[in-house]
């Protein structure tokens, strides 16, 4: 018989119990907590994650199913779903934002010297943004479109790991665009972005950081071509130049030269699609081996060429 700790207790203990509680005292999370602490409530959500629980009932059925593990599972508190539901509605959520951010930390220092798939050295984040459905009649603050509710979350991935960074949470009707404003910037990172966060003033304002980024473009922004690089059309690659935009809005938001990367995208029957081009903002010098180009899949549509 096995006498050990249990596997959700061994993965809970990557939890440092001097951070969670420095975080719940932060804002006095167990303030009349009398037998159902906050820990017992994070150590009960973070089960339901992990096992799939549907419900409040279905939470408490399965822990009560077994009340002699639950202390060696950490769990010191009797699990009700009244309670549970109390606790989830009453206690501060900046409790478990901080303790997630102190964790993503951890985590990204953990995955630093950590070799990426990409052959870049700087970090690299892809940003992108989801649609969450919810139902009007128990959120009717999620007002989206007639007769649907929702919200959208924003998310910054690192793609060591790969790490969520930031997880944000807005109200459906903010444009994508607008989410660039809510990004840390890191000096010398790069940012991949899809083509709904095309907004020339916002990338040049992320360059001054300094910063670069890769973004999908559109056809409709007239350029102008400064240089071309040989590319071998055999990879998939349509064209490499370095170009300088010429729509009068988008040159005076961007008045810097872009590189311009166009590939061809193949489908399941080996098709080659419409090349789709992606906009760049660092700059290296052409290499023969710069034939051999990564085109990955990355936030959402984004597709990164890289060196």
């Amino acid at each position: 018989m096995n006498l050990g700790r249990t596997v959700f207790a061994q993965l809970m203990e990557f939890v440092p119990h001097p951070v969670f509680d420095a975080c719940v005292a932060r804002y006095r999370g167990n303030h009349r907590a009398r037998r159902f602490s906050c820990r017992d409530q994070f150590l009960v959500m973070a089960f339901a994650q992990l096992t799939y629980r549907e419900s409040l009932r279905d939470i408490e059925a399965c822990l009560r199913a077994m009340p002699e593990r639950l202390y060696h599972a950490g769990i010191r508190g009797a699990v009700s779903r009244s309670t549970l539901a109390d606790a989830n509605e009453r206690r501060d959520w900046r409790i478990y934002q901080d303790i997630g951010m102190a964790l993503i930390a951890e985590a990204r220092a953990l995955y630093a010297d950590t070799p990426q798939d990409l052959a870049l050295e700087q970090t690299v984040f892809a940003f992108d943004s989801t649609m969450i459905e919810l139902c009007l009649s128990l959120f009717p603050w999620a007002t989206y479109r007639p007769g649907e509710g929702g919200i959208k979350l924003h998310t910054l991935l690192d793609l060591r790991g790969p790490i969520p960074t930031l997880v944000r949470v807005t109200d459906a009707l903010l444009h994508d665009v607008h989410g660039l404003d809510l990004i840390p910037i890191e000096a010398g990172a790069m940012y991949v972005f899809d083509r709904g966060y095309l907004d020339f003033g916002r990338l040049f304002r992320l360059t001054q950081t300094p910063a670069s980024f890769v973004v999908r473009g559109r056809s409709r922004h007239n350029m102008r071509r400064l240089a071309s690089h040989p590319v071998d059309r055999t990879t998939g690659l349509v064209c490499d130049q370095r170009v300088l935009l010429t729509s009068p809005r988008p040159a005076a938001k961007y008045p810097l030269p872009l590189r311009r990367i166009r590939f061809n995208v193949p489908t399941a029957d080996d098709r080659p699609r419409p090349a789709p081009h992606a906009l760049h903002q660092p700059f290296w010098a052409a290499r023969p081996d710069d034939h051999r180009a990564l085109s990955s899949p990355l936030a959402g549509r984004t597709l990164l060429q890289v060196d």
